[in-house]
């Protein structure tokens, strides 16, 4: 199985990026320990963040060995390239910066960037799984 010049580039990048979830984790043993003083709201939220972070960069991997093999092209091939590595970034990104700050018990206005991520990776794998329904 061959990739993409473009694949194979958004792989290794996204493979980089799996330093900054180690130092999350590093952070997580941190909150784990009472070192950083969090309100159960922010813990919850940086875990959800953390682990959405590693299970979504995963995803992307696996989504770029496929996104090669469907017959898309155009927008919704790089629809179906990128939707699932930007929510992975947007999604981490939106639990940690809406629970940003001290002593807060519920989500601040940067939610949004949740959502839009949530998108993003609806956008991603219904454009890839229809791109591989369709080849």
């Amino acid at each position: 199985m061959a990739l993409s010049t473009e694949s194979r580039i958004i792989a290794g990048a996204v493979l980089l990026t799996i330093v900054t979830i180690q130092v999350g984790g590093w952070f997580m043993t941190r909150i784990a320990r009472g070192e950083v003083p969090m309100t159960d709201f922010q813990k919850a939220f940086a875990r959800a963040g953390h682990g959405h972070a590693g299970v979504l960069v995963i995803l992307s991997l696996v989504g770029l060995l496929y996104v090669d093999a469907t017959g898309l092209t155009g927008v919704l091939l790089w629809i179906a390239r990128l939707g699932v590595p930007v929510a992975a970034i947007l999604m981490s990104a939106g639990f940690f910066a809406s629970s940003a700050g001290r002593n807060v018990t519920g989500p601040n206005r940067f939610i949004v960037v949740l959502w839009i991520g949530a998108l993003s990776l609806a956008a991603g794998v219904i454009s890839l799984g229809v791109g591989l329904l369709t080849a």
